[in-house]
């Protein structure tokens, strides 16, 4: 078993698009293309070879790629998009309900995170393809279990019995549990994905039993990191590594907090550690997911007025919290959102290229991408003011501890580009991303910021499926961008 920082694996070869055209690579002349586009042969398994094929994603592939007048962008949309459908899905009935386990890409463990990310861009879709829509709760269903298992859990094995490489980490390790992270947002991906799908399709068969069980237990693990009793509560966590952003300080309860009523995640949605145990973007992430779950249960088959005056004051309080701790004075740009504080008036200042973050907050919908706040933060973060933003021959963006100095992640341009009102800015996203693929036809972990050829993760499939959303985002809100073949 390999670790997340290992184990690199090419995703297969092939497109369903261009298979329907009876071809093997993009070798032909068409009306979108008026030159030959022999060079990008298709990167997607054959058909017989692939996880799982949606016709609504199939032809939303075809719509799109009209769109586009870049052959690279092209190919390396029709490559990305469906990569978590193409690859890492298994999908199954269990007791009579979809069942669906979402591995990363190159490696075996689904994250509650990744497999919320890996779907999510497909939410639009699910009204035009009931398998797809069955796929989905699936993956509902899947992660209600998982955080019933262990809600301090951040990535589990489709078999609980399995046990994890880490088995040996000095905190509740248990089988079906590949690693113990907490991370806050771990437990808010679930929740935006089983409410995007109820609005995207108002089916609540979903919100079963065993789902409320799992929201309740949501609930409680915020209550117990909120450590109001000004005690680490029942999770800690060490592990015997030299690798110091894996480990946790004073006994794997982290540097003191003074409670305040905001949520402490240990770790943040890279899989580092925290410094200050108040991870703000998951903070204001939690005060999200936590609307969603009152929203869910005030409605009249679902109303469980309990439950969602635990949820309203979990969440006032969180908000209350925010607003004395998460907001600070810059001593250059004024006030901005704090990336990680500790109550007691330290803040750290920084932003990580994993979501949620400071620049993520308008995708997540925690913040308007007008709001002066965000778009004060925003300009800390995209700047040298933010120690991992990075410039360098091979373009510009945000990187993190997780892959050392000097690398960007493409997803951190994608978000650049999603949560942008700047149409020149976007184009900018774009371009540099499609430099970034380093002729693999997929998007990666990470990039040296001076080589794009020094990369990690060939098989990471967050990054493709997500630089796909953001393609069928532009070519919903700024079509002209994707006309340019020269982007």
């Amino acid at each position: 078993m390999q670790s997340r920082r290992k184990f690199i694996k090419n995703a297969g070869i092939f497109s369903a698009g261009l298979l329907a055209l009876q071809t093997e690579a993009f070798g032909f002349n068409s009306n979108t293309f008026p030159f030959p586009l022999k060079d990008f042969v298709s990167k997607r398994p054959p058909v017989a070879e692939r996880k799982f094929t949606s016709k609504a994603i199939e032809a939303a592939i075809v719509r799109v790629k009209k769109q586009i007048a870049n052959p690279e962008l092209a190919w390396i949309f029709e490559n990305c998009f469906p990569n978590t459908l193409d690859t890492t899905v298994d999908f199954e009935i269990i007791d009579g309900k979809p069942d669906t386990y979402v591995i990363t890409g190159d490696i075996d463990a689904m994250w509650l995170r990744d497999s919320t990310a890996q779907i999510w861009p497909y939410i639009p879709f699910v009204k035009e393809d009931p398998k797809l829509a069955e796929l989905v709760k699936g993956v509902i269903n899947r992660q209600a279990k998982c955080i019933l298992l262990d809600p301090y859990a951040n990535a589990f094995y489709k078999d609980f019995t399995k046990e994890s490489e880490w088995k040996n980490d000095l905190t509740k390790m248990q089988p079906g549990i590949h690693e113990r992270k907490w991370e806050i947002d771990s437990l808010c991906y679930p929740v935006r994905l089983a409410h995007g799908y109820w609005k995207e399709t108002g089916d609540i068969s979903l919100f079963d039993a065993k789902w409320k069980e799992a929201m309740l237990l949501i609930l409680q693990t915020f209550k117990e990191q909120q450590r109001m009793d000004g005690k680490g509560g029942p999770y800690s966590f060490q592990r015997q590594t030299a690798w110091a952003t894996d480990g946790v300080p004073l006994g794997g309860y982290g540097y003191p907090v003074k409670p305040c009523g905001l949520i402490v995640s240990t770790f943040r949605p890279s899989d580092d550690s925290t410094l200050f145990g108040y991870l703000i973007p998951s903070n204001m992430f939690a005060i999200e997911i936590l609307g969603y779950l009152i929203e869910i249960f005030s409605l009249p088959a679902l109303k469980d007025n309990d439950l969602v005056a635990k949820a309203t004051k979990l969440r006032d309080e969180v908000q209350n919290g925010l607003n004395e701790h998460g907001i600070i004075n810059h001593p250059k740009f004024g006030k901005i959102i704090a990336f990680e504080v500790n109550g007691y008036g330290s803040f750290h200042m920084m932003d990580d290229a994993n979501v949620p973050s400071l620049l993520s907050l308008p995708y997540l919908g925690a913040i308007a991408p007008n709001d002066p706040l965000y778009l004060n933060t925003r300009k800390v973060v995209l700047s040298e003011n933010n120690p991992f933003f990075y410039k360098g021959k091979a373009g510009e963006g945000i990187g993190g501890p997780h892959t050392g100095v000097d690398t960007i992640w493409p997803m951190s341009i994608v978000l650049r580009a999603i949560t942008s009102v700047d149409e020149k800015e976007i184009k900018a996203c774009i371009s540099n991303l499609i430099k970034t693929n380093a002729d693999t036809g997929f998007m990666h972990e990470s990039f040296h910021k001076d080589d794009v050829n020094k990369f990690t993760r060939k098989w990471f499939a967050w990054a493709n499926t997500l630089f796909g959303e953001m393609i069928v985002h532009t070519s919903m809100h700024y079509p002209q961008i994707l006309k340019d073949k020269n982007i």
